[in-house]
């Protein structure tokens, strides 16, 4: 009687430990711990500036700029340029003389167009 009580213990216990293992068997990918993900914070012309730009800018701003607009602003490379030379983003934040001329972008707007400048102006 003894015996059997000591390999049913064992048997419960065995079960117990088998059941708790986990093995991520529902599928999900977990990811590789060693693989150089992008981040997730890294913003990209394509993706995050331009959509602003095209909604905010693009009237005046466009190739040829109208309404008296000194530069165009429809691609990367010239936005940047305006950045960098031209004051663009003392321009849209300017609360006295905003850009756009019927008032300023959204303040996430304007931050995520600083943003992806201080990331270095990633496409």
């Amino acid at each position: 009687m003894k015996t059997s009580g000591i390999g049913l213990l064992f048997a419960l216990l065995f079960l117990v430990f088998a059941c708790s293992k986990s093995d991520n068997s529902e599928g999900v990918d977990m990811g590789d711990p060693n693989s150089e993900d992008p981040d997730p914070t890294t913003l990209s012309y394509q993706n995050d500036v331009r959509p602003i730009i095209q909604g905010n800018c693009l009237s005046c701003h466009g190739n040829p700029p109208t309404n008296n607009a000194p530069m165009s602003l429809t691609s990367l490379s010239l936005v940047q340029s305006a950045i960098e030379n031209r004051n663009l983003l003392s321009r849209i934040n300017n609360t006295t003389n905003p850009m756009p001329p019927d008032g300023l972008m959204p303040q996430s707007a304007r931050q995520l167009i600083a943003d992806w400048a201080n990331q270095g102006f990633p496409e």
